[in-house]
């Protein structure tokens, strides 16, 4: 396909309503027709997209079956990072190509990462609801220390995961004056001096954060058994993606005193569910809960939806660009 091929290709944009309306979504550079839908079930995606060469998706999935259903489709431009949404293995049979967004959140990501994390060190939540409730007008003195405050300063950042949102973190961590060290893999050894295996990352870390894509290979990287070799009890933090920490476990570790907190930015059902056991715990001073929006600061995610149309115009163009899975 190049860009002499001057025929009208039809783009459905299945989940527009993923992106704030003052975001701007560009044309593509070529003729084109596009339908552009606030959201989609995954039972519509079929009906909508059938006569689509290209469909854009933030999180509606497009599994094997669905796939397959869809015969003119050529090209998959995922507006996230994340494609565990998208069965890659049925995509690369078929030859669809299957773009994604890189390096777009290298401020946002890390900049919530470390508002957690201070929020968490300073008690900044439970201080002031404790305000909002009186409590200051009640004391006899011009403050009061119901909560724990420690300074980051001198304390242990584990960052598990060293990509570029992990690396961003860990100049944040030092700016603050902590000891920064990445995790090895779970379970594998010989990465090297620049690594600390992940058993000590578990018991020598003040904080934990998670900064590594859902894979089988990380699905429920923190559960009960690691929770246990926390001997520092750290605060833990999840800013990458819902399904990386057993969040059961995490909610008695929490209770249990094993962690000094957790702030979580994602769970493993989104939104989250009745009976998820997040909801047992929201009202802990030392838990703090924030729905996906790590990504979500104006500048990135309008720095997304550009080079999610780069993407697609370099697609046409005959040179597809953050090809995923082959």
């Amino acid at each position: 396909m190049t860009s002499n091929d001057t025929a009208s290709r039809h783009v459905v944009f299945l989940d527009r309503e993923t992106l704030p309306e003052q975001v701007t979504v560009r044309p593509p550079a070529f003729a084109h027709t596009m339908d552009a839908y606030q959201r989609t079930r995954p039972d519509e995606v079929v009906e909508r997209a059938k006569d689509a060469e290209i469909v854009i998706t933030n999180k509606v999935p497009l599994r094997a079956d669905t796939i397959a259903a869809l015969p003119k489709l050529k090209m998959i431009a995922v507006a996230a990072t994340g494609t565990d949404i998208i069965d890659l293995k049925a995509c690369k049979e078929r030859g669809i190509v299957v773009s994604n967004i890189r390096e777009y959140a290298t401020a946002t990501v890390p900049e919530h990462t470390m508002g957690l994390i201070l929020s968490l060190s300073r008690s900044i939540r439970p201080y002031h609801n404790s305000v909002v409730q009186g409590r200051w007008k009640e004391a006899d003195q011009f403050c009061y220390f119901d909560y724990p405050i420690f300074d980051l300063r001198g304390k242990v950042l584990g960052i598990i995961g060293d990509g570029v949102l992990g690396k961003a973190v860990a100049k944040l961590g030092e700016a603050f004056g902590m000891e920064v060290r990445f995790s090895t893999y779970k379970g594998v050894d010989g990465m090297g001096p620049l690594y600390t295996p992940f058993e000590r990352i578990l018991s020598e870390s003040d904080v934990i954060t998670l900064h590594c894509p859902l894979m089988d290979s990380t699905r429920n990287l923190l559960g009960a058994a690691e929770f246990d070799q926390m001997k520092k009890k750290p605060l833990v933090i999840n800013s990458a993606r819902g399904g990386l920490v057993d969040e059961q476990a995490l909610v008695a570790a929490l209770k249990a005193g094993k962690i000094g907190g957790a702030a979580f930015d994602v769970v493993t059902t989104e939104p989250i569910p009745d009976g998820h056991p997040f909801l047992d715990i929201m009202d802990e001073p030392n838990f703090i809960l924030t729905p996906h929006v790590a990504w979500a600061s104006i500048e990135a995610i309008q720095g997304l939806a550009d080079q999610m149309v780069d993407n697609i115009d370099a697609f046409v163009a005959g040179s597809p660009r953050n090809v995923v899975g082959g």
